[in-house]
């Protein structure tokens, strides 16, 4: 559906110290820094595959990053305890917690989400649907 998706950051190592645990829950690796002349930043995709990818990246204006009011990046996860781990770590990690993991039947009769907001206020949902497989 999409290539990869990029959140701005204003202090990019305190976004790295917070992804990278909630990321690895979900399964996703650290790609290697890649030098190619844009801005400093990071980048996770799933072992084996290049693509879609997530990246937190300094803005290419030089302007502070700002999070955009209505927007909300979604992890597929492969299973309720991935969710679970996921929504922990970004807990532990100076996430804000906005809805406990659980089901959620307004969405579907398998709908199993958590979300939170990492410390730049970007909104996040860690799901598993078993539709997903």
């Amino acid at each position: 559906m999409y290539s990869h998706i990029i959140l701005g950051a204003r202090d990019l190592p305190a976004l790295i110290r917070f992804y990278s645990p909630v990321l690895q829950a979900l399964g996703l690796e650290r790609m290697e820094d890649e030098q190619d002349g844009g801005p400093e930043g990071a980048g996770w995709q799933l072992p084996g595959q290049h693509w879609p990818q997530f990246y937190l990246q300094m803005p290419f204006d030089g302007k502070a990053a700002s999070v955009g009011n209505g927007t909300q990046v979604s992890f597929r996860a492969r299973s309720r305890a991935q969710v679970d781990a996921a929504w922990a770590a970004a807990c532990l990690g100076g996430g804000r917690d906005e809805g406990a993991p659980g089901l959620r039947p307004q969405y579907g009769p398998d709908y199993y989400g958590a979300y939170c907001r990492d410390p730049e206020g970007h909104k996040l949902c860690f799901v598993f649907v078993e539709a997903f497989g």
